[in-house]
């Protein structure tokens, strides 16, 4: 199913396959694309639905990031900007922004510009060939690669005076590995995966 026009995904003869499926995929691309072909349409609401009758939905690259609350990325000039035209998000990880291809493409610092300005959401950066399997307010890592975590409710305990930071943003996330657990309610790691890591916020 596929179509860049919100009129036609507005339709009921377009949502049909929806209304059947028990899983639908985000391709990658621009997520912007993704907010001018479906917000607001039939398309979007039945996607919904299929979520929240217990169904899948997944994605990759755009299709990852088009699942949190704000739109990281969504620029229609250039996927450089992080906070551009399009700032909203289809939200079905509540109160959360998403970005991907982290570590390839060097953009493990990139995030923190949205958090600074939006201190509530929690951030979350794939990896590439890495994923993260959400069940109610948790996730699991599955993959290669690593997740990295950004949350400013650390940022102040671990930014606390005595710190010795050698770079301005470090300490503003931490990386998650294949097996790890994560609540994102708590905002904690509930599991480490065969490790004896902790994140140490009294130091």
């Amino acid at each position: 199913m596929h179509t860049y026009d919100p009129e036609i995904a507005n339709t009921e003869e377009f949502v049909v396959p929806i209304k059947k499926a028990n899983a639908i995929w985000f391709g990658g691309g621009r997520q912007w694309r993704l907010v001018d072909a479906y917000a607001n349409t039939l398309t979007e609401m039945e996607i919904r639905k299929v979520l929240d009758r217990g169904g899948v939905i997944g994605g990759s690259s755009a299709g990852a990031t088009i699942q949190g609350t704000f739109l990281a990325r969504g620029d229609t000039k250039t996927n450089r900007i992080m906070m551009g035209d399009h700032q909203k998000g289809f939200n079905y990880l509540k109160k959360s922004v998403i970005d991907q291809h982290l570590l390839v493409r060097n953009r493990q610092f990139d995030l923190i510009e949205i958090l600074d300005t939006h201190p509530g959401l929690l951030g979350i950066g794939l990896d590439e060939n890495t994923a993260i399997i959400v069940q109610g307010n948790k996730f699991e890592v599955m993959g290669k690669s690593f997740v990295a975590i950004y949350d400013t409710d650390l940022w102040g305990k671990m930014e606390k005076p005595g710190n010795n930071f050698t770079l301005p943003n470090q300490g503003k996330f931490f990386l998650l590995r294949a097996g790890d657990k994560y609540d994102m309610e708590k905002r904690e790691v509930f599991y480490w995966n065969g490790s004896n890591r902790e994140i140490s916020t009294d130091k």
